[in-house]
């Protein structure tokens, strides 16, 4: 984007909607998925159990390999590795779309999980390369925005298709897709590569074990017993492992992760603050569309047509958001919009019950929507804005994952919460159980704001710096 003009250049333009299109595939997945799960259960004969992991294989996946996805890019090439990633989750998705029992169906997830490790670190990456340090929150915004707009769609047509159609058709919708997002990358972005010319083999290994090995005790806490041996085990081996990375990190001369970027004040701060953030919209996901169909007794269809105020907002809002960070700085919009979220998810908590109708929890859920819309954005600018522009890619596989990592969290506790207050036996119970998980979801969001008065407060945008010459264009 030209700062004199304020236009974008073309390929700024194509390297943006492309990166926004390949995120706006896994959105629109991710959500599809969440509201078809009781047509897919019906269908497949899964247990309750199996049906959690059809969500949670994926988050799995991509978590425990998002920096992998990063370093694989600065090292092969960004554009090569973002539309190999694009491709394995395309071919993911078509097997899920032909799976014919629940395991093939997992475990193509996890294979869907993996190709979006490969896709959405450097979808970032390559926006926040092309757009200069003063207008970086605003592509950040648009990004987010036409990523939102699956957001916005995806419980609508999660219902319609679980609906009226079949639900294969839910991951056949991301076949044309793909493809054309493949075909395009290649002729349309620049590629690049980042500064280390050596895969950091070590490093890989133990941040995905480690990281897999606490995603696991997360996901499993909940059905296998928190104190479990297979929980508590799991838990420590991953966290005995994240800490050997960490060490390993710092003695070797070509790290995947410079352990010195957490000395950076903004990046230290803005990375826990935007787990919380999606640790909490995560936690209020999970159970928001499942009230309206068992409490309110709407089919899918109508459930996600009451979501979509809710989703909406992110759409519209974010890229009002981008603009204005880069006026007045990050940190207002991290402690504000976490703020924001945690108050409109109390309000949910203290009203909602079996009786309580759609319009009296609307205006807390159009709340608790701004206020994560206006984090976000200001969360990821303040991330990549605090690193030297050779150092984005692997800031970005550092965000990406903390964000997963935040999702499974949000969901664990929220779910945790919900079995502990109520259940699914009545309405009433799971009106119960549902206010619980909302009190839960606020405390995280209302912990982000106290984290996020923490960040530096508002920076002058450093001037345009030139593409420093590790950061060795290969196209």
């Amino acid at each position: 984007m030209s700062t004199a003009t304020g236009r974008m250049t073309s390929k700024q333009a194509w390297t943006l909607g492309l990166a926004s299109l390949a995120s706006f595939m896994m959105a629109l997945d991710s959500l599809v998925v969440t509201t078809a799960l009781s047509t897919i259960r019906a269908d497949l004969a899964a247990s309750v159990e199996q049906l959690e992991w059809v969500v949670n294989a994926y988050n799995l996946t991509f978590a425990a390999l998002l920096l992998t996805g990063a370093a694989l890019g600065d090292r092969f090439g960004r554009r090569k590795v973002f539309a190999t990633g694009l491709a394995l989750f395309t071919a993911a998705s078509v097997a899920c779309a032909l799976a014919p029992d629940v395991v093939f169906l997992i475990v193509s997830r996890a294979a869907q999980g993996a190709g979006a490790a490969l896709v959405l670190p450097l979808s970032l990456t390559l926006v926040t390369a092309v757009f200069p340090p003063q207008v970086r929150g605003r592509a950040m915004g648009l990004y987010l925005g036409l990523t939102g707009l699956a957001t916005f769609s995806g419980p609508f047509i999660g219902g319609a298709i679980a609906q009226g159609l079949a639900w294969q058709w839910i991951f056949w919708l991301n076949l044309p897709v793909g493809v054309v997002a493949i075909l395009l990358a290649t002729r349309r972005v620049d590629e690049s590569t980042g500064p280390n010319d050596k895969l950091d083999l070590g490093g890989l290994a133990l941040v995905t074990l480690g990281a897999f090995g606490v995603i696991w005790a997360l996901v499993r806490g909940n059905a296998a017993g928190w104190g479990s041996v297979e929980v508590v085990g799991s838990a420590v081996v991953g966290i005995v492992l994240v800490v050997s990375f960490v060490r390993h990190e710092r003695r070797t001369p070509r790290p995947m992760v410079p352990m010195g970027l957490f000395e950076l004040r903004a990046f230290a701060t803005a990375n826990p603050a935007n787990f919380l953030v999606f640790a909490s919209l995560y936690g209020t996901m999970f159970f928001l569309a499942q009230y309206f169909q068992l409490v309110k007794g709407h089919g899918p269809l109508v459930a996600g047509l009451m979501l979509m105020p809710w989703t909406g907002t992110l759409m519209v809002c974010a890229p009002i958001a981008g603009r204005l960070v880069d006026r007045v700085g990050e940190r207002r919009f991290v402690v504000g919009g976490l703020f924001l979220q945690a108050v409109g998810m109390a309000w949910i908590a203290v009203v909602v019950d079996a009786d309580t109708s759609y319009l009296e929890i609307l205006p807390a859920l159009v709340v608790g929507s701004v206020g994560i819309t206006a984090a976000m954005p200001a969360a990821q600018k303040a991330v990549v804005g605090a690193v030297p522009p050779q150092r984005i890619g692997q800031a970005s596989g550092v965000f990406m994952m903390l964000r997963m990592f935040g999702g499974v969290f949000g969901t664990s506790v929220s779910v945790a919460v919900f079995g502990a207050a109520g259940g699914y036996a009545t309405a009433a119970q799971f009106s119960d159980g549902f206010s619980a998980s909302m009190t839960a979801v606020a405390a995280l969001a209302f912990a982000g704001t106290a984290i996020g008065l923490a960040m530096p407060g508002r920076r002058p945008a450093p001037a345009d710096v030139p593409t420093p010459a590790d950061e060795v264009p290969a196209g």
